[in-house]
């Protein structure tokens, strides 16, 4: 009808085309696991299972609650592709709504997204271009999800938002190209802004937490992060602007502005969602004005990380902070930390309070033709080749490098 009802829907399978919401509705569960609405053996692939009711004039004061949403991917059998355009294919979309909840719900197999925040149309005008129809002032807390074609929550071009003690994990990366399926726990994707994160966890995707645009769109900009697990994702935390790499690359205009305090990530993996690309625990490409506080890496003395650097600050990063870093165990790569130089290098970055024992053959690397880099109380403590290899010039305060061959391989130091 026109909303302002709470359903109630107890506990059992409910078997459905998919469910509109219209504004001012609750629609309530008895519990993940109790209450189950999964798609029908018929519906369409590119059929959402719940999203709201109006996408052109928008919806608002929307809950969903207590349930598990079940997509249902065994009813498009082999298909190469398990969605279809955009937003499709997802067990919940929040498309043009204000002032949304979604809580305690799990989301199983979606051909795309397991939760999506989103406008009814991408925008792909450009960088600086934002998509119209935005959803704004969004809560989602205590989602879990698995087996999602592409990510497991994604935004785009949305303001205000507010994702906290969610899990998602394990992908089936269906959405893409069997070896090429970018499919990330959480992604905050084109044009989102102003995005709190608040004690989430992934495990064993491609991306743990991705922040990133496409080429033809901008960036989601100033993100907030306070506690992220990431355990066996691929790539734990992957911040970046595809697009704007390159030194022939336009500069970014919208790439700023992320803070990240109490991170962990856990042993990062190679993984057969993405054959051909490399772990890493954090990548900064194209981003500035970043700050990295608190944040532990562990990694798995005895896998092979085929002598890949485990943390890269690369691509025309800007103003790059990581402090309060420890990080251990990554003994079969090249480095923990490089700072790429070059043409399309890194510029601005500091590394303050920085302990590294027992981990890669090279403790932190510079690379050349990189404008302002300092470090500040750092430890190193290995029995690798070089503690710190810099081949632009640092300036150095308080650094102590212990146990490697060579501590320190430097054009010039400043200390």
């Amino acid at each position: 009808g026109d909303g302002h009802r709470q359903v109630h829907v107890p506990a059992g399978t409910y078997i459905v085309r998919g469910i509109r919401l219209p504004s001012y509705t609750i629609l309530t569960g008895a519990g993940k696991g109790k209450t189950i609405i999964k798609m029908h053996d018929d519906a369409p692939k590119g059929r959402r299972l719940v999203t709201n009711q109006n996408y052109l004039l928008g919806n608002h004061h929307l809950l969903v609650e207590k349930m598990t949403l079940d997509w249902n991917i065994k009813r498009i059998g082999d298909a190469k592709k398990s969605s279809t355009w955009g937003n499709h294919s997802s067990c919940l979309t929040y498309a043009h709504v204000t002032y949304g909840w979604v809580f305690d719900v799990e989301a199983v197999n979606p051909g795309l997204h397991c939760f999506d925040i989103s406008t009814p149309y991408y925008n792909y005008n450009g960088d600086g271009a934002r998509a119209n129809l935005s959803s704004s002032f969004i809560w989602f807390d205590g989602l879990t999800g698995s087996g999602f074609g592409d990510d497991g929550i994604t935004t785009h071009h949305s303001d205000h938002l507010f994702i906290s003690n969610c899990f998602m994990h394990d992908p089936s990366g269906r959405a893409h190209a069997e070896g090429f399926s970018n499919s990330n726990g959480i992604e905050i994707d084109d044009g989102s802004r102003d995005v709190w994160l608040f004690n989430n966890a992934t495990s064993r995707c491609f991306g743990g937490l991705e922040i990133k645009a496409h080429a033809t769109s901008s960036a989601a900009s100033t993100v907030k992060i306070v506690g992220h697990l990431s355990i066996d994702d691929h790539r734990a935390f992957n911040f970046r602007h595809i697009g704007h790499h390159q030194a022939t690359d336009p500069t970014s205009q919208t790439a700023y502005n992320i803070i990240a305090t109490r991170l962990i990530a856990q042993t990062p993996k190679y993984t057969e969602l993405y054959a051909n690309s490399k772990p890493r625990a954090l990548v900064v490409s194209a981003y500035r004005n970043v700050v990295i506080h608190d944040f532990t890496v562990l990694g798995d003395p005895y896998y092979d990380y085929q002598e890949q650097p485990m943390i890269g600050i690369q691509y025309k990063a800007r103003n790059v902070t990581l402090s309060q870093l420890k990080m251990s165990g990554f003994r079969q790569a090249k480095t923990d930390i490089q700072i790429f130089g070059g043409e399309n290098g890194a510029e601005d970055i500091r590394l303050r309070d920085i302990r590294i024992e027992d981990s890669a053959k090279h403790g932190i690397t510079i690379g050349p033709d990189i404008t302002r880099v300092k470090l500040t109380n750092v430890a190193l403590k290995g029995d690798g080749t070089v503690g710190l290899n810099a081949k632009s010039e640092p300036e150095m305060e308080r650094f102590i490098a212990t146990g490697f061959k060579v501590p320190i391989r430097a054009q010039s130091t400043q200390v």
